[in-house]
């Protein structure tokens, strides 16, 4: 089974956007046809960006269950940064440390800063992800 961390920006985007390509990835996960590793750093920032989304219908307290939920259905790593050097985006740090805390097959993301490390590291784009891994 494919193993990938799910950047924030795609958890966030298939949650709003179900039928997304990230929403797809989503579903995916649900009927267990990937397998996912999050973080609590992860899991937090998701906490933090849903409810200042105006497309959001989601209560604080429904977001925390969603979370709560995430943390059942995930295998939750701490990110490893001991090893990273280079990175445009400091903030990028926990999540790059998922990917190589899990040693994951992939890490799907939107970020750019995230994306241009991606010949030094496994990161792809939800599109590119779901064209070679879909349904």
């Amino acid at each position: 089974m494919i193993r990938v961390v799910l950047d924030t920006n795609v958890l966030v985007s298939g949650i709003l956007y179900p039928t997304s390509v990230p929403g797809r990835i989503m579903t995916a996960w649900r009927m267990r046809r990937i397998d996912v590793v999050l973080s609590h750093f992860i899991l937090d920032e998701m906490k933090r960006v849903l409810p200042r989304l105006s497309r959001n219908t989601l209560t604080a307290g429904e977001i925390q269950e969603l979370a709560e939920l995430f943390l059942f259905l995930a295998t939750v790593v701490d990110p490893d940064v001991s090893t990273v050097s280079k990175l445009r985006d400091k903030n990028d740090l926990p999540v790059l440390g998922t990917l190589i805390a899990s040693r994951a097959d992939y890490l799907i993301t939107g970020d750019k800063d995230l994306l241009a490390l991606s010949t030094e590291y496994p990161i792809i784009t939800p599109l590119s992800f779901w064209s070679r891994h879909g349904e």
